[in-house]
């Protein structure tokens, strides 16, 4: 029993981040509970791992110098800096309470997002037949929104948008397309595979049609680039234009992301706000990076270079200030509070652990590394927030199922060799 509420806690701690107890002094989540619950549990077992501590001691200490010198305020740093190692440190944990049975967490995930998956597609089903309370979920979550769009309503289940929804499935979504097409059932059965799938399509989220196309790449370059293009490429051209000519979300940001880029026009309210959004931040981060090169301005500090560097602050320019707590993109908000050292550390985990499938122990090794590497991309890209929706759990699994599948290998070709040598 014991066991199945630790299992529950964790994954409601990554499902569910549309419930917000209180927002001041800072948001507290329903999904810190997990933490109240189990940390001192935790802590008591294992102690302070050494990996965490590690990672995160240059980022305190030039945190702490960079709110000495003014860079950053105390208040930004210790919120930031306290949330994410707490988190990194608590998933951490999770990984050691299981042993480090990495593929036994991930199904508990697969069977979770399949559960979300049901959830967003009885949503739909709710709309259609004007059953409220069954699609509108204001009533339960107090972060929860409705978005219209797609075919009457984009699917958001418990999450409280579109974007967040595909982020987290997107592992899910690996694993169940590759299921569909080589007609497999790992961790999951084929048919909750499409359930999946449909839901996670029905997201008309533009994070989720990018998803898509990592996807395909990540496919082609396991499968073999020659042997399946005739397939994946197909699929590729299909999807992209299919979204390009029936998303308008997608349709807007694409277009509004290259003008904005090309033209670095920060005063046409024509652009679309979300690529303004992205293009002020790469701004912003860029000059903070400039001047801040080795570790940025430390954790927490990304408003403050908001406010120093932001185009809004420009005659003229476009009135919009979203997102200036998380840069609207992980790799833009690690540029500017992390420099070079975030950067390295999240790049070098992202290609020294990703499975190859040539070197791969096992299928399941290359397809789990393969559906985390493609989440890990999406935040880089598009989601700012450190460890909402249990980012660093999915970084933890990343990593070691890295070093699981290394031992895996030794051990095969030892074997190997001892059957070699015995005939």
């Amino acid at each position: 029993m014991f066991r199945w509420f630790t299992v529950i806690s964790i994954f409601i701690s990554i499902f569910i981040s549309s419930y917000v107890f209180f927002k001041e002094p800072f948001e507290a989540y329903v999904s810190y509970l997990a933490f109240v619950i189990f940390f001192p549990i935790f802590f008591s077992k294992f102690g302070l791992p050494r990996w965490p501590v590690l990672l995160f001691f240059p980022l305190l200490i030039s945190g702490i110098v960079y709110v000495a010198i003014g860079q950053n305020t105390s208040t930004m740093f210790t919120k930031i800096f306290i949330g994410f190692f707490a988190s990194v440190l608590f998933y951490h944990y999770v990984i050691q309470v299981f042993d480090f049975k990495l593929k036994e967490l991930f199904k508990y995930y697969m069977v979770g997002s399949l559960i979300l998956s049901f959830i967003g597609i009885f949503q739909l089903i709710s709309y259609f037949v004007g059953f409220t309370p069954g699609y509108n979920y204001n009533w339960l979550f107090n972060k929860w929104s409705l978005t219209e769009g797609g075919i009457g309503l984009r699917l958001n289940s418990v999450f409280s948008e579109p974007s967040y929804f595909a982020a987290v499935i997107s592992p899910a979504f690996f694993v169940s397309l590759y299921n569909t097409i080589a007609r497999k059932t790992l961790f999951i059965k084929r048919w909750h595979g499409l359930v999946i799938i449909v839901a996670y399509l029905l997201t008309y989220s533009s994070l989720g049609i990018i998803g898509i196309f990592v996807a395909i790449v990540l496919f082609l370059l396991n499968l073999g680039v020659v042997k399946y293009s005739i397939i994946f490429v197909p699929l590729f051209i299909f999807s992209f234009d299919y979204a390009y000519k029936n998303v308008p979300e997608f349709t807007d940001r694409w277009d509004g992301t290259f003008t904005m880029f090309e033209t670095k026009n920060y005063k046409s309210y024509d652009i679309h706000g979300s690529s303004f959004v992205l293009y002020n931040n790469y701004q912003i981060a860029l000059e903070n990076f400039k001047r801040h090169p080795l570790f940025g301005t430390g954790l927490g500090s990304h408003p403050i270079a908001f406010d120093k560097y932001s185009l809004t602050n420009l005659t003229g320019a476009v009135d919009i200030e979203f997102n200036k707590m998380d840069a609207n993109s992980m790799a833009l908000r690690l540029m500017s509070e992390t420099g070079i050292y975030g950067l390295f550390v999240m790049f070098f985990i992202l290609f020294k652990c990703w499975i190859f499938k040539q070197r791969a122990a096992s299928e399941e090794h290359w397809v789990m590394s393969n559906g985390i590497a493609l989440i890990i991309i999406l935040y880089l890209a598009r989601q700012g927030h450190y460890f909402l929706n249990g980012f660093p759990f999915f970084l933890w699994m990343y990593f070691y199922l890295a070093k699981d599948n290394k031992i895996e290998l030794a051990a095969q070709e030892e074997a190997k060799a001892k059957l070699e040598a015995a005939s």
